[in-house]
């Protein structure tokens, strides 16, 4: 038998063995995809009504001034004509070289075949100019209204996004020379992580973005030390264990969000808030939530506020036998921090000393990025989908959030572990990020509607426990950080929520990056800096511009502050050492219940 031949049977057997896995992934994937509960179409996409008003508006644009549209076609046209022509030419001379003028640099077009060949850099130059044409015909849109155009805009660039050439096996030089290079492997490994995801997920796709292999929370991940010393149907109170002789003896309470789990603010030693918290001398306990099932359906924010953050004040006051805590609220928990202490001026309890705001919302006035979801439309489709489950499904969270960037946390990882059949990397932010949790229905529909759509506790009209609360009820010392690019809590919406709140002590700061990366930004890496202005009178832009800017991280900044409402030192507290006994060593029980086991 010659080399050849043997060549050719180990090929045909390779190939033989991939057909062999098509199939079985093929029944697999059938598999899934049947065990999919249906989601409302509203949380697919838009109203049709949407369109229909763009296009009407597009015709009325038509007739009242021909000569700009048509100029903006005939350009389209003429474009799209001289392109074609090139890349002919190009392919006639039979020689594979970079045109002239490659087109505009785009970091989903990095293969150098997107310049070299003509067929591929015809394909990439078409699909920038089509994408450029959509935009500039919605913004030629004038009788349309802000908000509406606004929609259209964020919906048809996902459209422009989803055909991407770079998203088509036939259009992506990279995958392509992938499967040519492994002899299809990587088309049969994809499917498979393609088959491994729906399984994951009860049917619904949702890219999976870290190797969750490579993590096992408590181990090698949330590894801070501490104990579990209460537990209700609601949360779990972490205490930590202390790091030095003596600590404040006003103790710190940290209410991180229910959307995703509190260890982003654990992740490993080295970037860790809770470690560093506990490190500067502070007692510190944590709220880890209840990932939420079908039980939790009528759960509202009245339960988050009575069982959670009230009660969890309550039990650290108990521990450090102490009368006040420093509360901190990050995100949604913020939000809410917010209306607990609006209550609690209702009732005379004066048991917050100070309160810290992480990128925390008050004010909904502008809604920003998620001005697409959170219009009636939307709404209408979470609350079917909330009727349908009891709750919200992590997975909707997170594939709205996932839509707001989505070349890079949709498109992007779908086409290298599916078209690439590459293994996701093991990134332990990426594997945080996917570990989401379900949202009970009651409390979801408050926070959309009351809070999100009608801006309630902002108007004062805000109803909770037979109180009408108001952000001017929060009056109690107060820091808050929001971030300078961060697009689920925009610093000037932050910012303007916090000039509505009724403290006489107020601290606005600003770091830099975005919603996490801007808060889990630990000195030691002095890779973010921030912004800090005590004059809170004028908008947001005077009090940035007069700003000063600091190196490094705003912690030491925060933690200074913080001090000087913390009280004398005294002995450090060990969890066990009171009334409250360890249930279970940090990171606790609660936060490692999955999400998509939860509603199956």
């Amino acid at each position: 038998m010659t080399t050849n031949e043997v060549a050719a049977g180990e090929s045909r057997a390779r190939l033989e063995k991939n057909l062999e896995r098509v199939e079985e992934l093929s029944k697999r994937l059938v598999g899934a995809l049947t065990r999919r509960h249906p989601t409302p179409p509203a949380l697919n996409g838009p109203d049709s009504a949407l369109y229909t008003k763009a296009a009407q508006a597009y015709m009325q644009e038509w007739m009242t001034n021909p000569a700009k549209l048509l100029e903006q076609q005939v350009s389209f046209w003429g474009k799209t004509v001289t392109q074609f022509v090139e890349a002919q030419q190009t392919l006639a001379r039979g020689k594979l070289q970079a045109p002239e003028d490659p087109g505009p640099s785009d970091k989903r077009f990095k293969n150098p075949l997107w310049d070299t060949h003509p067929y591929f850099n015809f394909v990439k130059k078409q699909y920038l100019l089509n994408a450029e044409t959509i935009q500039n015909a919605i913004d030629a849109i004038e009788d349309m209204d802000e908000k509406e155009k606004r929609r259209l805009r964020f919906f048809s660039q996902q459209i422009v996004d989803m055909f991407a050439p770079t998203n088509f096996l036939a259009t992506n030089p990279d995958a392509l020379m992938k499967a040519v290079e492994t002899e299809g492997d990587s088309l049969v490994r994809g499917l498979e992580n393609l088959v491994n995801d729906l399984e994951a997920n009860n049917g619904e796709l949702v890219v999976r973005l870290a190797d969750e292999s490579a993590f096992e929370i408590g181990e090698n991940i949330a590894t801070a030390q501490g104990e579990v010393i209460y537990r209700n149907r609601m949360m779990e109170v972490i205490q930590y264990s202390p790091t030095t002789d003596e600590v404040h003896e006003t103790p710190v309470v940290l209410f991180p969000p229910w959307i995703n789990k509190f260890y982003i603010l654990d992740l490993k030693p080295q970037n860790s808030l809770i470690r560093w918290v506990v490190d500067q001398g502070y007692t510190l306990f944590v709220v880890s939530w209840i990932n939420p099932d079908v039980k939790y359906r009528d759960i509202g924010l009245e339960e988050y506020v009575e069982e959670g953050f009230l009660k969890a004040i309550e039990v650290a006051k108990d521990v450090c036998d102490t009368d006040k805590v420093n509360a901190v609220g990050y995100c949604i928990a913020g939000t809410t921090l917010s209306l607990t202490l609006a209550l609690m001026k209702k009732r005379g309890d004066k048991s917050v000393k100070s309160a810290t705001f992480f990128t925390a919302l008050t004010d909904f006035s502008d809604q920003g990025e998620f001005t697409p979801f959170l219009q009636d439309d939307f709404a209408d489709g979470i609350e079917q989908e909330i009727a349908q489950e009891g709750v919200l499904p992590s997975f909707i969270m997170a594939r709205t959030f996932s839509f707001l960037r989505s070349n890079d946390l949709v498109y992007g990882p779908a086409i290298r572990s599916y078209m690439m059949g590459e293994t996701p990397p093991a990134f332990d932010l990426l594997y945080w990020n996917g570990d989401g949790a379900n949202l009970p229905g009651k409390m979801f529909s408050q926070y959309l509607r009351g809070l999100c759509q009608r801006n309630e506790f902002a108007e004062g009209t805000f109803r909770m426990f037979g109180e009408t609360l108001s952000v001017k009820d929060v009056d109690v010392p107060l820091m808050s950080i929001a971030t300078e690019t961060d697009h689920i809590a925009a610093a000037r919406d932050v910012f303007r929520g916090v000039q509505m709140m009724g403290s006489r002590s107020k601290h606005y700061v600003m770091g830099e990056s975005g919603h996490i990366a801007g808060i889990v930004n630990p000195p030691s890496k002095a890779k973010y800096g921030h912004y800090v202005n005590d004059d809170m009178s004028g908008d947001f832009d005077s009090w940035k511009a007069a700003a000063e800017y600091r190196q490094g991280s705003w912690w030491p900044h925060w933690e200074a502050w913080l001090r000087k409402r913390s009280g004398k030192k005294v002995a450090a507290r060990v969890p066990g050492d009171s009334g409250y006994k360890p249930l279970a060593p940090a990171p606790g029980t609660y936060v490692k219940i999955k999400a998509a086991k939860q509603i199956q």
